[in-house]
């Protein structure tokens, strides 16, 4: 059953900035744009998904298949930066920023969890379901609706006030809360991003193809070894990619430290040796990962993905 809130957008608003979310926002399940949902289409039908069949579950085009009563959507971001500078040494491997600490879905999801028990507190028909990066949601796109900030060029979400350095969550709710206004586009006549991705993965502004993107290679790929296009221009990366991220002139004018201390970087998470993580073993990387977003990569493909990266150095001494 659908129901008017016993709340105000504001005072929804303010509890979640009490729980340590740094922006938040609300959209109107009809305020995504049908050009939004097309865009979505068409980056399925070019295959830019690659192996990612999740991101075409239908549930992303219809939130109501998701929650038949959804009203709103009450978006959040958490900034993650942390000022910490990688070796530039071609002996270490590049994790991330977003990894180096606590998993943020631990992190969001409690947070998350929280708001919602607030609010199903205040009647007994308040709905509440939660997502963080979990759940068949167009994250980035209700961020934008909600006025968290853009999607940008290279399919980040950018906050005027922490850059892209955010993690985004999502309450879907069936409480009728007031909408905020989308946020408008600012990257301008900027092409840094494109410009600095070194599989040109950013096929056109705004368009990303997984297939050449190093942070799916090394993330999301479970093949035994990887690409022949990919792996001459890793750079060192074993986890992710934030190459993009790091020339983007938002993020080199706004970022700013994270108060969330479970984003302080585990120590071995900044500089490791390629040569350790080449090799390392099962039981190792159970050790040295716990509670990371990091243990989506299995040990199999921390050791491919170093690997890779070692006999490019090799070849090129």
């Amino acid at each position: 059953m659908n129901q008017l809130s016993p709340l105000s957008s504001s005072e929804v608003k303010q509890k979640a900035l009490l729980l340590g979310f740094h922006k938040v926002g609300i959209a109107a399940v009809e305020g995504l744009e049908a050009k939004v949902s097309q865009r979505l289409q068409t980056w399925l039908s070019m295959g830019y998904h690659a192996d990612m069949a999740w991101m075409a579950n239908p549930k992303r085009q219809d939130l109501k298949m998701v929650m038949p009563e959804v009203r709103s959507l009450i978006c959040v971001a958490l900034n993650y930066y942390t000022p910490k500078l990688r070796p530039t040494d071609n002996s270490y491997a590049k994790i991330s920023r977003y990894a180096w600490g606590r998993d943020y879905h631990k992190v969001l999801h409690k947070k998350l969890k929280a708001l919602s028990n607030w609010l199903q507190g205040f009647g007994q028909g308040i709905q509440a379901r939660y997502y963080a990066d979990t759940g068949p949601v167009q994250d980035k796109a209700w961020a934008q609706t909600a006025g968290i900030g853009w999607i940008a060029k290279n399919g980040n979400v950018i906050t005027r006030e922490y850059g892209s350095w955010v993690f985004l969550g999502e309450i879907l709710t069936n409480l009728e809360l007031t909408s905020d206004r989308p946020h408008t586009e600012h990257c301008g006549s900027c092409t840094r991003c494109i410009e600095a991705c070194p599989t040109n993965a950013i096929t056109s502004p705004f368009v990303v193809d997984a297939n050449r993107c190093i942070a799916y290679h090394t993330i999301e790929n479970r093949a035994e070894k990887l690409p022949p296009t990919i792996t001459p221009h890793m750079q060192g990366w074993v986890a992710g990619c934030d190459i993009c991220q790091d020339v983007c002139p938002w993020n080199q004018r706004f970022a700013q430290e994270t108060d969330v201390d479970e984003f302080q970087p585990y120590p071995g998470n900044i500089a490791p040796l390629l040569v350790e993580l080449a090799e390392i073993s099962n039981e190792e990387w159970e050790q040295r990962f716990p509670a990371s977003a990091l243990r989506r990569i299995k040990p199999e493909m921390l050791r491919r993905n170093a690997r890779a990266n070692l006999d490019v150095f090799h070849a090129e001494e």
